[in-house]
């Protein structure tokens, strides 16, 4: 284990049940190097037994997969953070199906272990974030890259106001604790584009060791079962509008195998990040689309030369296709909307602003109307091709006009039925 060194075996007295008021004490006598310090500094300790204890202040909780070579000292410099600061706590070991006897090692150490069948970051966080009962919650990685003294300072954090906060490795990055892919392209790019979308503040979007109120976990409503976890964890919070902060901690190199992906897990971050933000991913290159399409289709029916030539049917038809593709692309970023707001109760001012004064007779109105526009318009050069004897369709601009209002119309309408059903859900 790069930075610490192994602690000598622990000693459990054995629990039995207490008289009312009274606390069970357990005494570990625990061996920790403290890897800042590179010294090495023995204690004694009376731990109250967080198990029985009425009331918990704070909950550690800690993802496990395979991580028998790290989760005893994890677990040890946990409990022994919180022995030293005279926090009541817990330690919590949310093991994702180990089967390397991580789970054994972890509850023999002092740790709850909650059992997560399912495989994944997310899905190990969730079982633990669902067994804790302190008020606030810190969370780490089992790999010993993050030093659990610094458990106290993430709470004082939180009693001093912060709904969640975010540790920041960037500054203080050890000698081969992060690969330079990680450190100088994935993790600058992923945290920019993070806050670039939604204005986070975050400069270390990903690391691992981060606190939260526990009673705002219901209000950040965590699904990722993946690495995206993470990047959920923040966005939720920044569209919800609680304190986040961010405080400088060391990043050191880890013990045992990596589990993460750079490529894999870097692409499920950048698709979560753009699958919850549907204006960048639909609605704002859909108006672009849009505007730009319908710029060049007025060109050519306008008859102006560009670039010291005139524009005919072949460019009115590009011109078409892109305006019916970002009105497409527009429509299903309402729908994602939609969706976002009843279904995993997002909020957002413009959209709640619309769907209270808009209705499904709105958009059917609208989208009925320009659709008539293309039917009329079809109809009179239908009907001037009749008088010409079925000869040659000379008014090909016009006909890829109406062609274009028709489908433009028929979108509309059925993304207000669309829009409609999934507004169903509204109470």
């Amino acid at each position: 284990m790069q930075g610490y060194a192994h602690d000598p075996p622990r000693t459990h007295a054995s629990r039995s049940k207490a008289p009312a008021g009274v606390c069970l004490t357990v005494v570990g006598h625990a061996e920790i190097v403290a890897a800042v310090l590179m010294s090495t500094v023995t204690e004694s300790l009376d731990v109250v037994d967080e198990h029985d204890s009425p009331h918990r202040l704070l909950s550690v909780v800690i993802p496990c997969l395979n991580e028998a070579q790290n989760i005893e000292l994890c677990v040890d410099l946990a409990l022994s953070a919180l022995a030293r600061a005279g926090i009541a706590g817990e330690v919590i070991v949310a093991d994702n199906d180990s089967d390397d006897g991580s789970a054994e090692l972890a509850r023999s150490a002092g740790a709850l272990v909650v059992h997560q069948p399912a495989r994944g970051y997310g899905s190990a966080y969730l079982a633990g974030l669902a067994a804790a009962r302190g008020e606030y919650i810190v969370m780490a990685d089992a790999d010993l890259t993050y030093d659990f003294a610094d458990i106290p300072r993430f709470l004082a954090e939180l009693q001093g106001g912060a709904d969640m906060v975010v540790g920041d490795r960037m500054g203080n990055i050890q000698p081969g604790a992060m690969p330079w892919l990680h450190r100088y392209v994935g993790n600058p790019l992923l945290s920019g584009f993070l806050n670039l979308l939604f204005h986070t503040g975050i400069n270390d979007a990903h690391c691992g060791m981060r606190a939260v109120r526990r009673d705002r976990l219901e209000q950040l409503q965590l699904r990722a079962t993946g690495m995206e976890f993470a990047s959920e964890m923040i966005v939720r919070a920044a569209k919800e509008r609680l304190d986040i902060r961010e405080i400088p901690i060391v990043y050191r190199p880890r013990g045992g195998e990596s589990k993460l992906s750079s490529f894999r897990d870097g692409w499920r971050h950048l698709r979560f990040l753009l699958l919850h933000s549907p204006n960048h991913l639909f609605i704002m290159p859909g108006a672009v689309i849009a505007l730009f399409g319908g710029l060049i289709s007025l060109t050519v029916l306008s008859n102006i030369e560009l670039l010291q030539r005139r524009w005919d049917v072949h460019t009115l038809i590009g011109g078409s296709l892109l305006l019916i593709v970002g009105v497409q692309l527009v429509g299903l970023g309402i729908c994602a909307h939609a969706y976002a707001t009843y279904f995993m109760g997002e909020r957002d001012r413009w959209f709640d602003w619309a769907r209270e004064r808009l209705r499904l007779e709105h958009g059917l109105i609208l989208g009925g109307a320009v659709a008539l526009v293309g039917l009329a318009t079809i109809a009179v050069i239908l009907a001037n091709w009749i008088a010409r004897g079925f000869g040659s369709l000379s008014q090909q601009s016009a006909a890829i006009c109406a062609a274009t209002l028709l489908v433009l119309g028929i979108q509309i309408v059925f993304t207000s039925f669309l829009l409609s059903i999934l507004g169903l859900r509204r109470e």
